[in-house]
């Protein structure tokens, strides 16, 4: 009979497989605590969890993406500034007039930790106002990771880089809208 309890040190193939298992877990335990440490200042280095890609500028230096929600598409360009969104040639205060929709614009610099840091200027075409809002974040988001491939972690954690792909429903023959019947009349 073979002895399972190995008194000379020897493993078997899986006690390999459970100490793999265990240093991958703690190697990705270290590796997102320093890059949450290095979000919040406490560290110098940046932090490599996956392969960093590119920065991708066009010849004015800026990060172009293009978001989109509902039926509305945004061109988005980005470029170290002051903090000044424009869309359609108008200031966001003045397009955006409801303060939900600017809060919506805003919340991917305040998940990066670059609020005021970058300018904005971008167009906006189709859908409403609250689907426009929803293009703009998601262009944003887009152009913040081409800008600077280091914060694509937190945003995309956040959900940001994913196109939120709801859209109204179609109407359907024999009903009234899509789902809602006519009224029923007994005579």
């Amino acid at each position: 009979m073979a002895d399972t309890n190995n008194t000379d040190g020897r493993q078997s193939l899986s006690d390999l497989g459970t100490v793999l298992q265990q240093q991958g877990e703690a190697a990705q335990a270290s590796a997102e605590q320093r890059a949450e440490d290095y979000l919040e200042g406490k560290i110098d280095e940046p932090v490599q969890t996956a392969p960093l890609r590119a920065q991708e500028l066009d010849k004015f230096g800026r990060a172009y993406a293009t978001g989109r929600r509902k039926d509305a598409v945004a061109r988005v360009w980005l470029k170290p500034g002051t903090g000044k969104i424009t869309i359609n040639g108008r200031d966001q205060e003045v397009y955006f007039a409801r303060p939900t929709l600017r809060l919506v614009i805003n919340q991917v610099f305040g998940v990066a930790g670059r609020e005021g840091q970058y300018d904005v200027v971008c167009t906006v075409k189709g859908g409403g106002l609250s689907g426009q809002a929803g293009a703009v974040k998601h262009g944003i988001s887009q152009a913040l990771t081409k800008y600077e491939p280091i914060l694509r972690t937190p945003v995309k954690r956040a959900g940001f880089l994913t196109r939120d792909s709801r859209a109204v429903e179609r109407k359907k023959y024999g009903r009234a809208k899509a789902r809602r019947s006519f009224q029923f009349s007994k005579r």
